[in-house]
């Protein structure tokens, strides 16, 4: 699949569709941000090996600080963020807006109009990192989660738009 060039900010961070070379990478930076609710290595393998999902890396400084998995069914206008991780030590450095902006790009040259993604009700980070890229919650799933934590349901209606010559949700 051709994905388009995105333009990032800060010029350090970069993102990419990642390769089955990358999953020791990825399941090290999932064990890091999910200790006890990460992927597998069967999941990824399955995910990097699907028409029906994109997995995304953001490097940081040459080394992998975020990714992010979306996910496509068939004749569906919405695409689902299946999986976020940022580094912990690559918080509030834009690597969770640079996949956000990534994934919304990926989704509209899927003929997507809509991303959803599911969040876990206590984590305040990634809640308003969601709120502040246009996300607003439509509903809830009590016991989602492995400490059974309820999940908020976001979603964000996404439009192609010209400016400055590139694509913006």
């Amino acid at each position: 699949m051709r994905t388009a060039a995105i333009r990032l900010s800060p010029p350090s961070i970069s993102v990419r569709r990642s390769t089955p070379a990358d999953i020791d990478a990825l399941l090290a930076l999932e064990s890091r941000v999910f200790p006890d609710d990460g992927m597998s290595r069967r999941s990824l393998r399955g995910f990097l090996s699907s028409k029906a999902a994109v997995v995304l890396i953001a490097a940081r400084d040459g080394w992998i600080a975020g990714c992010g998995v979306l996910l496509f069914r068939a004749e569906s206008p919405i695409a689902r963020l299946y999986s976020l991780a940022v580094d912990p030590e690559s918080c509030g450095c834009g690597i969770a807006r640079a996949l956000l902006d990534a994934a919304e790009e990926i989704a509209l040259m899927r003929r997507c109009h809509t991303v959803r993604l599911e969040v876990h009700a206590k984590n305040a980070r990634a809640i308003a990192c969601y709120g502040k890229a246009g996300y607003r919650e439509f509903g809830r799933i009590p016991r989602y989660y492995g400490d059974n934590g309820t999940a908020l349901r976001l979603e964000k209606r996404i439009v192609r738009a010209i400016s400055a010559g590139r694509l913006s949700a």
